[in-house]
């Protein structure tokens, strides 16, 4: 079996033999019949990546296939007369109400998603153009950065970039077309249809990496590169203008400034020194742009049109982004913020700061608080996490850029007295009126009481004079936690729920008045809140035309706010033309008639509850099992290729046996990487059982129950029990101990029984097919609920996926079978016998495969002195042919060496099963 077609050609007839032998495991017979020819020499791993090159080749085109169809049109003179017909409005104050304020907020974020190497998204991006079937995007080889956060950083200034670009010249569109409808008054507009922003560099949540001077230093190097696009934009229109002194001056200043601020700031003179140089009334200093907006709008009002244009494009781009390529989001956790309040609300520690009396000491604090100045010396010697967040974001407004507010969020908010000592903060530091604080919803408990912290913390009088000042109320719900302690469908219901008691709060809190921004922080898989049917279903599946509706009908004004996660999120901004393109496929979306309100899913309560709250009861159960948990731990993070610079356990957690120590990303990937998405499919199909015909129709009926069953097909699409199963039998002593019982691999012998006598008490084997049973179950039960359900068109043949997935799975059970042997077989003396060979073993079934390699270099060191090394002059016989050399190198190339290349191998498969799902973890 060389080519990939032989082995398409092998698991096809291998699936029709089920249909004799249901327990029959087509994917695993696959990748025994590829370890024989391995392990029997007809194969070799060179081979063996001929198959893998070419599969992955697969995978990156269904990927660029699948960005082609969330985004297409994606010819910029299509995009932009699209966008053209969405300028609908006849009256100028509707059009100007319409398009001053941002149809979406968009966040980058960098959790870690960096899944391909920039020359393989780039490759992907321009085969997304022309449909993805672009064969150059499998001629680009993955040479991976390093992923560190300066790397990070600098794909997510050249994103927003990319994306700003794409919004100028939507911006001039708007603008040339109230020139054309209203010469009069079109100069009166200041467009801003989309926002940006960014929290690399400034999110602190699980992260002990981020000195106060890194956010420093990125928001000053942010500063100067969006200087040199305002330079630029402004030396196209007139390379003599009057302003350019000005800002290149301001340009370059803040460059030498972020230069200063990068390196370790340690000594207290030369912080002292840096500080200074910010601080000072340096000729070149600029912290507002509202002096160039004024005088570009003035400029323009007398200018001719062409030119008058250009200056408010510009002026536009001033006024959405300020000093910088975007806003700004500063995230902590609740629990920092306890820390940094208790010692002003409860020094002797005997106060619950979730009790009433907190709350009334914390409005009194309040009340009379008193702003304080600050420094950064200040900054340097404060060492509790949240007030350094406050004291820098104090020295950002003060001397970075004074218009852009930033965002201030706050993880695992589960109480209003949280939110109320971030305001204390905000007022003490100076900078309430520039700083958006906003709760983030995400754990279990945070979304089954929310609906009350929002009903309290917007009654209090504090919260809602802090809101008019800011004028809005921002909160934050994510997808990621909550989709995996939840399950994804019921952590997207109970989110929608949540929004809308928002609404209702904001209205009861007399601030209906008041705009509401509710981030959505999803990832970009659909275990994460990314709905992969469309570029609508992206945008209404984490806020729903329902919850709109409720804000629409309470008169409050919606601000969406969604994030682009990591590498795979800034995918549709990685060209020009993407950018343009995905631009207008939200503002096409923002700008449809919405008619939530009605759908039958939210009056049919009797159904839609009932059938939420049984899917999160399966999810749960799953959540707290013994088996699951066991399970997605058996092979620890060795599954997975590091993708981002944070890291993928919590911090102080040692080895990944608990759930709740691995992330959600790696968390989701690890299901992508075992084969069924458990945290999206898992308990639909039990929870339809009961009254699975009115379920049926129920969901038939409703447009969010259509959204729902997309999301399952599309799961389901990509889904096998089967290869869950098949991880289970690697474990299997029985298996091991049978494999040479005929005398075919009379070879493999001792490794096969080394391996069957070590396995013998392992309980792998049983917690896979326990979990694969359990998962049948409830899948037999959703085929019964999806064949009641009309039948879709498939963009992407769902076979031909899961086929795909199906190769590069028997591969990758092949080579781990090839690993697990080859550890096996390692020869049982060494120079350092201070390791054990079972240890070594474990690591290696475990795919702790690092460590398991630095063990086995060390006990079997090839690079040691040789005899000619020495210049000693007395002779010697020793040592002669019979010593001469240890096998050491034999022992590298037959053993360790293999192991390397194949769990290399192993992770390469991981990255094209992770392509075939659209995105990682």
């Amino acid at each position: 079996m060389r080519t990939v077609a032989d082995l398409d050609a092998r698991l096809a007839a291998l699936h029709a033999r089920t249909a004799e032998t249901p327990l029959f495991n087509p994917v695993f017979q696959l990748s025994l019949d590829l370890s024989r020819e391995i392990e029997g020499g007809a194969l070799d791993l060179d081979d063996i990546e001929v198959l893998v090159a070419d599969l992955e080749c697969r995978a990156l085109q269904s990927r660029a296939q699948r960005l082609h169809r969330l985004i297409s049109p994606t010819e910029p003179a299509a995009n932009e007369e699209s966008f053209r017909t969405l300028l609908g409005e006849t009256d100028f104050d509707a059009f100007r109400a319409r398009w001053e304020r941002p149809l979406l907020h968009a966040v980058f974020t960098a959790h870690p998603t960096f899944l391909l190497s920039p020359a393989q998204y780039d490759a992907v991006a321009a085969a997304a153009l022309s449909g993805g079937d672009n064969g150059a995007v499998c001629q680009v080889a993955a040479q991976d950065p390093a992923i560190t956060l300066d790397f990070e950083h600098d794909e997510v200034t050249s994103a927003i970039g990319r994306a700003a670009v794409a919004r100028d010249r939507l911006n001039r569109l708007i603008l040339e077309t109230a020139r054309s409808r209203w010469p009069d008054r079109w100069l009166d507009l200041a467009p801003v249809p989309f926002r940006f922003a960014t929290w690399v560099g400034y999110d602190m949540d699980g992260r002990t990496d981020i000195a106060w001077s890194t956010s420093i230093a990125y928001r000053l190097r942010e500063k100067a590169t969006r200087l040199a696009t305002y330079c630029a934009s402004l030396a196209t229109i007139d390379s003599a203008h009057d302003l350019l002194p000005v800002l290149s001056a301001a340009r370059d200043h803040t460059a030498d400034l972020a230069q200063a601020f990068a390196g370790p700031l340690d000594d207290p003179q030369e912080l002292s020194d840096v500080a200074n140089r910010l601080t000072s009334d340096h000729p070149a200093r600029l912290t507002s742009l509202a002096p160039i907006v004024a005088a570009l709008d003035s400029e323009g009002a007398n200018a001719d049109d062409a030119r008058a244009i250009a200056l408010k494009v510009l002026a536009a781009a001033m006024k959405a982004d300020g000093l910088g390529i975007g806003w700004i989001h500063f995230r902590v956790n609740a629990s920092q913020l306890h820390n940094a309040i208790r010692a002003r609300i409860d020094p002797e520690g005997t106060l619950d700061l979730g009790s009433r009396g907190a709350l009334v000491r914390l409005r009194e604090l309040l009340a009379a608080v008193k702003p304080m100045r600050s420094n950064f010396a200040a900054l340097a010697i404060e060492s509790a996490t949240a007030l350094r967040q406050f004291l820098a974001m104090a020295q950002i407004l003060h001397h970075i850029d004074a218009d852009a507010p930033i965002r201030m969020l706050i993880a695992e908010c589960e109480q209003p007295q949280t939110v109320l000592a971030a305001l204390y903060f905000a007022r003490a530091f100076g900078v309430e009126d520039k700083v958006d604080v906003s709760p983030l919803f995400e754990t279990e408990t945070a979304l089954e009481h929310g609906g009350r912290l929002l009903d309290a913390l917007l009654a209090e009088p504090a919260y809602q004079a802090y809101a008019r000042k800011r004028g809005r109320v921002a909160i934050q719900t994510g997808f990621s936690d909550a989709g995996r302690f939840v399950g994804q469908i019921p952590a997207a219901l109970a989110i929608e729920r949540l929004q809308g008691r928002l609404a209702q709060a904001m209205t009861r809190g007399g601030l209906a008045d008041v705009p509401a921004l509710i981030f959505d922080t999803h990832g970009e898989s659909m275990g994460r809140g990314a709905h992969p049917a469309s570029f609508a279903d992206r945008l209404t599946w984490p806020l729903s035309d329902w919850a709109r509706a409720g804000f629409a009908e309470a008169e409050i004004v919606l601000e969406p706010e969604v994030s682009f996660q990591g590498g795979d999120g800034y995918l549709f901004f990685r060209n020009p033309e993407l950018a343009l393109a995905t631009l207008v496929r939200i503002a096409e979306q923002e700008a449809r008639h919405r008619d939530g309100a009605k759908d039958p899913f939210y009056s049919r309560t009797d159904l839609s509850l009932d059938f939420y709250r049984s899917i999160r009861q399966v999810q749960r159960d799953h959540l707290e099992s013994e088996t699951y948990a066991r399970a997605v731990t058996a092979f620890g993070l060795g599954m997975i290729k590091t993708t981002g610079s944070r890291v993928s356990r919590r911090q102080g957690a040692g080895g990944p046996t608990s759930l709740r120590q691995i992330r959600a990303i790696p968390h989701n990937a690890i299901l992508q990487q075992l084969g069924y998405p458990v945290n999206v499919i898992a308990g639909a199909g039990t929870a339809a059982n009961e009254e699975v015909e009115a379920i049926a129709d129920l969901l038939t009926a409703s447009a969010r129950g259509g959204q729902l069953v997309r999301l399952l097909r599309a799961a389901n699409g990509l889904a096998s029990i089967k290869t869950v199963a098949a991880f289970g039998e690697l474990f299997n002593s029985a298996y091991w101990a049978s494999r040479p019982y005929r005398g075919t691999e009379s070879a493999l012998e001792p490794g096969c029984l080394a391996l069957a006598e070590y396995l013998t008490k392992d309980d792998r084997t049983g917690v896979f097919r326990r979990l694969a049973s359990r998962l049948r179950v409830d899948w037999m039960k959703l085929h019964r609920l999806l064949a009641l359900l009309p039948q879709e068109e498939e963009q992407v043949p769902r076979e031909d996926t899961r086929r795909a997935i199906g190769l590069l799975q028997a591969l990758r059970l092949a080579l781990l079978q090839h690993m697990f042997l080859r550890a096996a077989q390692v020869p049982p003396f060494a120079r350092s016998n201070d390791i054990s060979r079972e240890d070594v073993l474990e690591m290696v079934l475990s795919l702790r495969i690092d460590e398991a390699l630095a063990q086995l270099r060390r006990a079997y060191p090839v690079s040691v002195p040789q005899i000619g090394d020495f210049s000693v002059t007395e002779p010697t016989d020793y040592p002669d042919a019979a010593s001469d050399g240890h096998g050491y190198g034999a022992v590298r190339a037959s053993f360790i060496d293999p192991i390397d290349r194949a769990h290399a191998l192993n992770l390469r498969i991981a990255t094209a099963i992770a392509n075939h799902f659209g995105a990682h973890g």
